[in-house]
Formats: structure tokens, sequence, C-alpha cells
């Protein structure tokens, strides 16, 4: 990449507000939809575990939110027919309410920060905002709050993204790659997500998913089997799982093959998660290393292309997806998960991370009164050091200017695509779907 100083990227930024202008973001119209959003839906259960295809449009079907969680394939439709800055920046591409979370940092004390990335991609950077923005008019309207105060949530997170991505912009480089956010200590949600992770060890997940094999003292344990959210895989099956650990080892750095070699795996079981990944295929390893009271837990989790990869044909993200979901996140999160990683098993593609190591994360009733615009301004703070580390703060500051014109189309997409959102989620109820077998 070509240096370019400071005025110039900003300049930069600036000029860009001819190809789109700041107010333009308002707009919707997916009236022009080229593809349904059903048909949309439909196709992204290809290739997924045709059992639990229903579950997750059941799990869609809950609420506008529910709904909105699993159609991120949707919305990256609808936003590609959007004109667009065309400023990059790794986007979350998942950016919600619910896709924020606590969980112990390598050193062992707990953080708060996006947590989920696998729709991330090399994009847009209004797009995570736009995303966010809905999800909180949604949620918002979940948690009981008029359409006002979550319109002024949403605009007090894009306010509060614009404020640290000018700050970013005077900031040195190092400065903004190691940036703590000191709003956390402010927003209610993320304090009882970090209670929720501090409880979360190691020993409490340990009893949360296994059991003793029989009633005698000492018995190894098993997975607990709670079908069809969790189910023990054993035979061939976990051996071909098992031996997946083995490409993912080599790809570790030295230090974590070194930590990794001292625990030995014990049991295997397949595990739903989430709402957008079900039906992916996902499985945990249940590891042990100084005994029963040092647990590890392994997540191996399928994963597909970006939602967003067919309409971003310059992103090229890494050929493999668990490798771009784990590169993703290490270029956003300035604390990762020192097992983070990559594998695969047949023609599936896999992301490894550790499971359930003191992560908490924040429930929709959460957001009630006025939790919801301290966490929103706390979600405006995570995005802007994730697309501030991983894009150039000169020249986004330089596209949203000083003034409000950005924060207000953004605050009024958020609703128009809320709005959408329930339209879309009202015909998938319809659609007969969601509907369980007689």
């Amino acid at each position: 990449m070509q240096w370019a100083a400071p005025k110039e990227r900003r300049a930069l930024g600036h000029a860009r507000r001819k190809q789109v202008g700041r107010h333009q973001h308002g707009g919707l119209d997916c009236k022009s939809r080229p593809v349904p959003a059903l048909t949309l839906l439909e196709r992204s259960m290809r290739g997924r575990v045709p059992d639990l295809v229903r579950l997750k449009y059941q799990l869609m079907a809950e609420s506008p939110f529910g709904y909105f969680r699993g159609a991120a394939m949707v919305m990256a439709a609808d936003l590609a027919q959007l004109p667009s800055t065309a400023i990059a920046s790794q986007l979350c591409g998942d950016a919600h309410v619910r896709n924020l979370g606590a969980f112990a940092a390598p050193d062992g004390h707990l953080v708060f920060d996006i947590n989920d990335f696998d729709e991330t991609i090399r994009g847009p950077f209004e797009w995570d905002l736009k995303r966010m923005a809905a999800s909180l008019v949604l949620a918002g309207r979940a948690a009981g709050h008029k359409d006002g105060s979550a319109r002024k949530a949403a605009g007090a997170c894009v306010a509060r993204y614009a404020e640290l991505m000018r700050e970013f912009a005077r900031l040195p480089h190092l400065e903004v790659a190691r940036f703590q956010v000191h709003r956390l200590a402010l927003a209610e949600p993320v304090h009882q997500a970090l209670s929720k992770a501090e409880r979360a060890t190691p020993h409490h997940t340990l009893e949360q998913l296994t059991r003793p094999r029989s009633n005698r003292p000492n018995a190894p344990r098993c997975f607990k089997e709670s079908k069809p959210m969790l189910t023990r895989i054993t035979g061939s099956r976990a051996a071909m799982i098992l031996a997946s650990l083995l490409p993912y080892r080599q790809m570790l750095e030295p230090q974590r093959q070194h930590l990794l070699s001292f625990y030995r795996p014990i049991d295997v079981a397949f595990k739903v998660v989430g709402t957008g990944s079900v039906g992916l295929r996902d499985y945990v390893i249940y590891m042990e290393g100084n005994g029963p009271r040092d647990p590890l837990f392994l997540q191996i989790k399928e994963e597909a292309a970006s939602a967003y990869a067919p309409y971003l044909p310059d992103a090229h993200p890494a050929p493999h997806n668990g490798q771009r979901v784990a590169e993703g996140q290490r270029e956003m999160q300035i604390q990762t998960d020192p097992f983070l990683g990559w594998t695969h098993i047949g023609g599936h593609q896999y992301l490894v991370r550790q499971l359930n190591d003191h992560k908490g994360t924040i429930e929709v009733e959460d957001l009630a009164g006025a939790n919801l615009k301290a966490y929103a301004e706390v979600c405006g703070e995570l995005l802007a050091r994730g697309h501030g580390r991983s894009g150039d703060p000169q020249v986004i500051a330089g596209y949203i200017g000083n003034g409000d014109a950005f924060v207000e189309a953004i605050g009024a997409f958020g609703i128009a695509y809320a709005d959408q959102t329930e339209k879309d989620w009202e015909q998938l109820k319809r659609s007969g779907k969601a509907e369980k077998k007689a």
C-alpha cells in the first residue's frame, strides 16, 4: 500500500460524499429486491443439516429480532442495492446487539468486545453501522421502547462512533491499535454480561455440559445429552472429528501447541448454536489436562462463505472460511482467544476456538429504560475501534465530518430497516416453513 499524508487521506474521505451524500444513507427501497427474502433464506439452507433447517426457521419465527439474527444474507443483499461509500474496513458482518459479549482474554482478565465474526469480510464501513442501528431499533422495540427512543439509541451509537473515529484520526496509529474502551463502566448491560462471564468458569461449564458416566466415585465424565441441542458422538465419526485437531494444531503458534499438548480428548458432541448458525455442523470436544478439575472445551464450528461475499468481488477473503473468520477477528479485536484457529473435516471448513471460557452476553430484556442508549454508545465505540484498527480513521472521519447528517441518516435507516424486517418476519410465518411437524 502506498503511503499518503493524513490530509490527503482525509480529503479522500471528504470527496466520497460526491459518490454518496451522507443524507442518502437514510434511504431504503426493498420493493426493488432482485431476489425475494424467502428465496435468499432457502438458498442459505443448502448444505446444512436437513433435520435442523426447520429448527432454524422456528427460531427465526419467534420474534422480529430472532428473524433479523438469522437473516444476515437478506440484509447483505439489501445493502448491496444501496449507494455505498466504498470506504473499506474489516466488517464484523453480523453487527447486532447480541453479537457483543464478555470473554476471558489470554492473560485471564475479562474483556467486553464484538465476539461473533462468522460473516466478517472487508467492505464498506457503513454496512456494520446500518446493521447495528437496525438491531438497536428491533431490540429496543422488544424491550418496550417507542420508536422515538429506539431511534435516539441508534443515533447515539453512530454519534459515538463518529466522535471516536475523529479522535482516532488525531491519534498515533499505535495508540489506535491498543485503544481501550472506557465507557464500558457506564453501561449496566455490560456489567451484567461481565458478571455472567465471571461466573462462567471452566468448572461451571463442566457441570453444565457434562455428567459422570456412572454413579461410582470419581467416575469419568461425558457430555450430558439434550437432543437436538447437544448430542454425543462416538465411534468412527468421533475419530474423524478428533483427527481434525492435527491440522489445527499445526497452524497454532508454537507456545499454543505446547499448551494444547497437555490436554487429552475425553468426549465429543454435536452442538446447536445461535440462530444464524443453526444447521451448520458444530462440534465440541471435552478435554482434560491435570485431571477432571482442569477441563478445556474446544468448539469446531463449520464456516460457510460470508453472506456479503457475492456483493464484494474485490474483498479477496481467505480461501478457507475458518481462516477468514479467525483473521477477521484478530483484525478487529485487541485480545483474542489463544486457541483461535481453523481446520477441515471432509469437504467442510471449520473455525476452532474455546467454548464458554468465561463468556457472557446480554439479553434483549437487559435493554429496558436507559440501558438501551448506554449500551448503544458502547456498540458505537466497539465498532469504531474495530474499524479504526482495520481501516483508515482519516478517510472515515473525512467522510463523516463534524455535522449530524450521517448520524441522522443512519438512525432513519435503522427505523426503516426494522420496519422491513417485521414485514419479512410476517412473511416467514405465513410461509409455513416454521410450522412444527404433525
